[in-house]
């Protein structure tokens, strides 16, 4: 008999030690409202490389010769601070595809260069579902805009962005489905490529 209340003893300690039972929901942040969504963002580092990189960034394949803008990326980090989102992205290498409209092969593995920083003028996030599982956002820089929609991970470690250039699409916010669907139309066409952007908090 003692040894039973021994080993009895010794199982409650360790599942008061694990924090409860396996059916407790797991802990994240609170990210209802747009307020609280840039509150969680500001000072964080975010990273998108490998297979987070979507096949079709901002609308755009990877594999195409765009000259300055090809889409072809090795990393691509963003830092939020004081509601400023800094952008550095490693190109990576585009082959098979010398001219302007050529098609060829993203190596992601392969840097080509690091462009130089740069910085946000405006970040507005709307239209934010329970628990950030989608909202829109419309990114403005110098010279161009991004807008879309994302949604975070339940734990907040994972944040992704299905983006396109200003004024290219319709379909893309979160009224139109969620994250992913295929309610995109493109310059005109529908859109059936991958845009959704994956970064993870480093």
């Amino acid at each position: 008999m003692t040894k039973r209340i021994a080993i009895a003893a010794l199982a409650a300690l360790a599942l008061a030690a694990c924090g409860g039972s396996d059916s407790d929901p797991p802990s994240g942040p609170t990210l209802d409202t747009a307020t609280a969504i840039g509150t969680y963002l500001d000072g964080k580092r975010w990273v998108m490389t490998g297979n987070d990189i979507p096949t079709y960034p901002n609308g755009y394949s990877e594999d195409v010769n765009y000259g300055a803008a090809t889409q072809c990326y090795n990393r691509v980090t963003l830092s939020m601070a004081a509601s400023t989102w800094t952008t550095v992205s490693a190109l990576g290498t585009l082959t098979g595809a010398p001219n302007a409209g050529d098609t060829g092969d993203c190596d992601r593995t392969t840097v080509l260069a690091t462009l130089p920083a740069f910085n946000s003028n405006a970040v507005l996030i709307e239209n934010v579902a329970a628990g950030g599982a989608c909202f829109d956002i419309t990114v403005t820089y110098t010279g161009f805009a991004q807008e879309g929609r994302g949604k975070f991970s339940a734990d907040g470690r994972t944040m992704t962005l299905e983006l396109f250039f200003s004024g290219q699409a319709t379909g893309h916010r979160c009224a139109n489905g969620a994250v992913g669907a295929s309610s995109v139309t493109l310059n005109g066409a529908a859109f059936t490529g991958n845009a959704q952007q994956v970064y993870r908090l480093q």
